[in-house]
C-alpha cells in the first residue's frame, strides 16, 4: 500500500471531525463533539502508519544513530495525552448535561453522523488491501468502532426526534467518551513502553536466550537486553560465552547468532559481547543467573 493512501485516510478524517465540531456545536449535541474526539483519536494510528512507511527507507545520521523509528511513537504518546484531557473534560460536559438536559437539533446530529459514516467506511475500503499488516489491522477494528458510535447517533437523534428525550444525547457522549478513554489509554501505554525502551511484547528473554544458546559452541548467555526502536523495529545486546577460538571462527558464530534472532524473533539490529568461556560469572539486570548450555 502507498503512503498517499495512509495521507489521504488522515486528511479526510481531520475533515470529519471540524465537520462535527461544527455539526457538535451548531446542533448543541456532544454526543456528536465526543464522537469528534472520538475520531480525532484515530489520527495518531493513521499518522504512525503514515510515518513508518515514509520512513522506513530513510538512513540514520549521525544525530540519529537509529533513525527516525521513533517519531512516530513521540507523536503518538503526545496525541493520547491530549486526547485523554480531552475526553475527561467531555466527560464533565456530559454529566453536566445529563444535570440540565438541553433541547438539541436532531437532523445535524443525523446528517452529520451520516457523513461521519461513509467516510469511515471509505477509509476502511480504502486500507482494508493491508490487512495483514498488524498496524492498519488496528486501525480497521478502530473504525470499525467509529461506526458503531455514529450508527448509534443516528438511533439515539432519532429516538429523541420522536419521544423529546434530550437526556439520550448527554448519555451517547458520555458512552462515546469513555470509549475514547478507553482507546486512548491503550495507545498511551504501548507508546509510553516503548519510549521507556521496554521489551517487546511479543518476544521473550529466555526464548531468545535459549536460542542463541542453539547456536554452536555457544556455551552461556547473559546480560541480554531487548527493546523496540518503534515501527515494529526491534533491538538486541546481549553476551555469550565460547571456547577459546580464531578471531575468523569468532566472527562466523557472530554472524550466526545474529541470524538467529533475526529469522526466529525479528531483531535487526544485534551487538553481541562474546567474551571466552570458562571466566568468573558476571550477573546481568535481566538475567541474573546467566543461563546456560543444558
Amino acid at each position: 500500500m502507498r503512503p498517499s493512501v495512509l495521507a489521504w485516510a488522515m486528511a479526510a478524517t481531520l475533515g470529519l471531525v471540524v465537520a462535527e465540531v461544527f455539526g457538535g456545536i451548531l446542533g448543541h449535541s456532544v454526543a456528536l463533539l465526543n464522537d469528534a474526539v472520538h475520531n480525532l483519536s484515530d489520527v495518531p494510528a493513521l499518522g504512525i502508519s503514515w510515518l513508518a512507511m515514509r520512513w522506513a527507507q530513510r538512513p540514520a545520521d549521525s544525530e540519529r544513530t537509529y533513525g527516525y523509528h521513533r517519531a512516530g511513537t513521540l507523536a503518538a504518546f503526545t496525541n493520547a495525552v491530549l486526547l485523554v484531557l480531552l475526553s475527561l473534560w467531555l466527560g464533565y460536559e456530559a454529566i453536566q448535561r445529563l444535570r440540565a438536559p438541553v433541547e438539541v437539533v436532531e437532523s445535524w446530529m443525523i446528517w452529520t453522523s451520516i457523513a461521519a459514516l461513509l467516510v469511515n467506511g471509505g477509509i476502511t475500503m480504502a486500507l482494508v488491501r493491508g490487512r495483514a499488516d498488524l498496524n492498519l489491522r488496528a486501525i480497521l477494528v478502530h473504525n470499525f468502532g467509529d461506526a458503531l458510535s455514529n450508527i448509534a447517533i443516528i438511533i439515539g437523534a432519532v429516538i429523541m426526534g420522536y419521544t423529546n428525550a434530550h437526556w439520550i444525547d448527554p448519555l451517547l457522549g458520555l458512552a462515546i467518551g469513555l470509549l475514547v478513554l478507553y482507546s486512548s489509554s491503550g495507545i498511551l501505554r504501548e507508546s509510553s513502553h516503548i519510549l521507556l525502551e521496554g521489551r517487546p511484547r511479543e518476544i521473550r528473554i529466555e526464548e531468545v536466550a535459549r536460542a542463541i544458546l542453539a547456536v554452536e559452541p555457544v556455551q552461556e548467555v547473559h546480560d541480554v537486553h531487548i527493546w523496540s526502536l518503534g515501527g515494529g523495529h526491534n533491538a538486541m545486546s546481549c553476551h555469550a560465552r565460547i571456547p577459546d577460538m580464531h578471531m575468523d571462527e569468532c566472527e562466523k558464530v557472530l554472524a550466526a547468532i545474529q541470524k538467529k534472532v533475526a529469522q526466529d524473533f525479528g531483531i535487526e539490529h544485534t551487538t553481541v559481547q562474546l567474551e571466552r568461556a570458562g571466566l568468573p560469572a558476571v550477573s546481568g539486570y535481566v538475567m541474573p543467573q546467566p543461563l546456560r548450555r543444558g
